[in-house]
């Protein structure tokens, strides 16, 4: 065997093993990362309301918001609650509002501060399905990468030169 074949398979190899290795500690890495989600979610103890949910969600009813997507149709809710408090507008929008008022309009202070809060919870959860959304890459990518480590070190053994005894 010419040292070509020998410089791939050691590459090969040397890689294959590196991904094998990778691929493992990101799925460590993904699941542990779902679990604080999870975790986190659950401590916030929200629980979709059994009555008065949008078509779209009804099948949440009663649930705790424990997972991403949960926290993403719970996101949702909030912002349809949100949308019919503030007329849909934004808490920037109400708060010109209120300085062009003077500043001292009890109910567009009051309305801000729900626009604030509403704002805050929702960009919260959307957070949570964002992080959930990238522990199901990470999983996925770690998955992959082990896969192929092990397919490029049976590779490279296929190059590697055989010993005069070995048959």
């Amino acid at each position: 065997m010419d040292g070509t074949h020998r410089r791939a398979g050691t590459l090969l190899g040397t890689v294959g093993v590196a991904l094998a290795v990778a691929g493992p500690v990101m799925l460590v890495r993904g699941r542990s990362g779902r679990k604080e989600i999870r975790t986190e979610l659950a401590a916030q103890k929200i629980t979709f309301p059994d009555r008065g949910l949008p078509a779209e969600l009804k099948a949440y009813a009663g649930q705790p918001v424990e997972t991403g997507a949960e926290a993403h149709a719970y996101a949702q809710f909030i912002k349809g609650n949100l949308d019919r408090a503030t007329g849909g507008r934004a808490y920037a929008e109400i708060t010109a509002a209120l300085h062009a008022a003077g500043g001292d309009d009890e109910q567009l202070s009051e309305l801000r501060q729900t626009a604030f809060m509403g704002q805050s919870l929702r960009a919260s959860l959307m957070s949570a399905y964002q992080a959930w959304q990238i522990t199901t890459l990470v999983t996925g990518l770690g998955a992959a990468l082990t896969g192929l480590g092990i397919a490029l070190v049976a590779t490279a053994d296929t190059l590697a030169p055989r010993s005069p005894n070995r048959s």
